[in-house]
């Protein structure tokens, strides 16, 4: 666990990212790669435009890298909560 307290909605949408970027990197069929890259896209605006990151001045690369750690494994969210 990290020492930055997450939102639980970045939380959720980090780990969407990380799902859609795997079934992307599983995926055959062009049409449900342009959905999975367009999700991709949106998540990624959501999570880097969050208002959390201005809660922590100068801290937010390391914040970012926090985020990413603790979200990565497919059963994080089963150990955050």
């Amino acid at each position: 666990m990290s020492s930055f307290d997450f939102p639980d909605d970045l939380l959720r949408a980090q780990r969407a990212w990380y799902t859609a970027y795997r079934q992307l990197a599983q995926e055959e069929n062009p049409s449900q790669t342009t959905v999975l890259r367009r999700t991709l896209q949106r998540l990624s605006v959501r999570i880097a435009t969050h208002p959390y990151w201005a809660t922590i001045p100068g801290r937010a690369p390391a914040a970012r890298m926090a985020l990413k750690q603790e979200t990565w494994a497919p059963d994080a969210a089963k150990a955050r909560r």
